[in-house]
């Protein structure tokens, strides 16, 4: 992964406090490993932006797009295309999408996830103790 200048963590934390209703929604099934059994973060600082969640073991970054973003697709195109120039994989969702449809949304992560590598497989998965 790319190395970034040092992170604002006291910002992700505000942001984390101010998490939007469909990002709570979310992270209720983000959390505690319940995705492919990898861990995310929320509100993490990457390079100059913040991800709503990111796995980083994956390089995935799960974005939830409010109301707001429609006057600013442009930027958040940019940032997508900055992101993945830097190796890593996005996903994005309106707030709508998990209102609505929060399975669906995770159906569509878990298939994400599923068709990316192992980042370091276990020797005991591999069945080589």
């Amino acid at each position: 992964m790319p190395v970034f200048k040092p992170r604002n963590t006291d910002r992700a934390r505000s942001l984390r406090n101010a998490a939007t209703s469909a990002e709570r929604e979310l992270w209720k099934y983000l959390s505690k490993r319940q995705v492919g059994g990898l861990k995310f973060s929320r509100q993490m600082p990457v390079g100059p932006y913040y991800a709503d969640f990111l796995c980083r073991e994956l390089g995935l970054i799960i974005e939830i797009d409010g109301y707001s973003h429609e006057t600013q697709q442009s930027y958040d195109a940019k940032r997508s295309r900055d992101l993945v120039d830097h190796g890593y994989k996005v996903l994005r969702f309106t707030n709508d999408d998990v209102l609505s449809n929060v399975e669906g949304v995770i159906r569509q992560i878990e298939m994400a996830v599923a068709g990316s590598p192992t980042p370091n497989p276990s020797r005991k998965r591999e069945g080589n103790q």
